[in-house]
């Protein structure tokens, strides 16, 4: 197996860089941005109060050349003292962000400067670092959607499947509160009295949970209920959180259009609910131009690319959202992602770092 220097990956994973940690997540992105500087890439970076900034580092443009756009995030799960440190064995390194996604960075960095120490320059191809997609890139995503616009491909750099799968498809997500108000009365003495706001979410959660198309790939979940104050009280309020998600777009705007519709149908005189949140991430589904994509990049590397489609999002939904033929999956195969068994495979990295280089030579030899 290549040998592969893991020191600047070590370095980028001793870094905590949790959502909610903007010290590290910033402190990860400025070690990037300067791996990337020393490329010839510039930065443009969008500052941020209360979590890390976004970055966007550049190359230069030739015109009317194909422009790829790397993506990448710079936040882990992770907080401070809860699963730190970096280590490796023969076959495995272990540590947070070592698949998702500090792992994926580091593939597209050793790409980006093996094509550099080749050809002297990097051009058309750019790398975009957000600082919030553990958390559902609610502050990135507007960001992501309109810039991707300005590239003919993208990659995101999400971890490979097992078998070096890239992703073609992903789920979309929507994301709701509902939340339930009715009238407080003793159980005992004036049940009658009471608008209880625990029966009409316990009714909700049915009438919701039946929207879940499962030979269409679509689920409703009901992921966390809560409401009353006492067991002698009728209760004057609930709350539901509600998760749904779709493989296609007419089941995203099916379910996107009836979660709203049903949120009075629950039965219950006297109780009255409000709704919040929404679209999260649409879904991606293989199209026309995507699949011409992966047959670019297939006969590049000379063999076909595997593909699958995924239940989980990234923002790789956000770029497919916006038209642009997209791929993730092009970081290494790892596991225990989320948790402290993360991990990833040193021959993945060997593989997909190889892989990422020639693409990037296929977009950047037009200079």
């Amino acid at each position: 197996m290549k040998r592969i220097d893991f020191s600047d990956l070590k370095t980028l994973v001793e870094i905590n860089s949790w959502t909610q940690n903007k010290k590290g997540v910033d402190a990860n992105g400025k070690l990037m941005q300067s791996w990337l500087e020393e490329l010839g890439m510039t930065a443009e970076i969008f500052r941020r109060e209360r979590i890390g900034n976004h970055l966007l580092l550049s190359s230069p443009v030739v015109d009317d050349k194909p422009r790829l756009l790397l993506m990448g995030h710079l936040d882990t799960v992770f907080p401070p003292d809860t699963f730190e440190g970096f280590r490796e064995d023969a076959e495995w390194v272990y540590g947070p962000g070592t698949c998702d996604m500090k792992g994926g960075n580091f593939v597209a960095l050793s790409a980006l400067r093996n094509v550099f120490e080749q050809s002297g320059s990097i051009t058309n191809i750019d790398f975009l670092l957000v600082s919030d997609e553990e958390t559902g890139s609610d502050d990135s995503k507007l960001l992501t959607g309109k810039i991707a616009t300005d590239y003919d491909a993208c990659i995101d750099f999400e971890a490979a499947g097992e078998d070096h799968e890239v992703v073609n498809g992903r789920k979309g997500v929507a994301t709701y509160c509902i939340e339930l108000k009715g009238v407080a009365a003793h159980a005992g003495n004036h049940y009658a009295s009471g608008k209880n706001a625990n029966l009409a979410a316990a009714k909700l959660l049915i009438t919701l949970t039946a929207l879940t198309n499962l030979d269409l790939g679509s689920t409703v979940n009901v992921g966390l209920i809560e409401g009353g104050t006492s067991t002698n009280t009728i209760s004057p309020y609930a709350k539901i959180m509600v998760e749904a998600r779709f493989a296609e777009d007419g089941e995203q705007q099916r379910i996107l259009e009836a979660i709203p519709a049903l949120i009075d149908q629950h039965g219950v005189e006297g109780v009255s609910a409000t709704i919040s949140g929404g679209l999260q991430r649409n879904v991606m589904m293989p199209s026309r131009a995507q699949a011409e994509f992966i047959n670019t990049l297939s006969d590049l590397l000379g063999y076909p690319l595997k593909t699958e489609q995924r239940g989980g999002v990234s923002d790789a939904n956000v770029t497919a959202g916006a038209g642009v033929p997209t791929l993730d999956g092009f970081g290494p195969f790892g596991d225990g992602d989320h948790t402290e068994f993360e991990r990833a495979s040193k021959q993945s990295f060997v593989r997909r770092i190889d892989e990422v280089t020639k693409i990037v030579h296929h977009y950047n030899q037009h200079y």
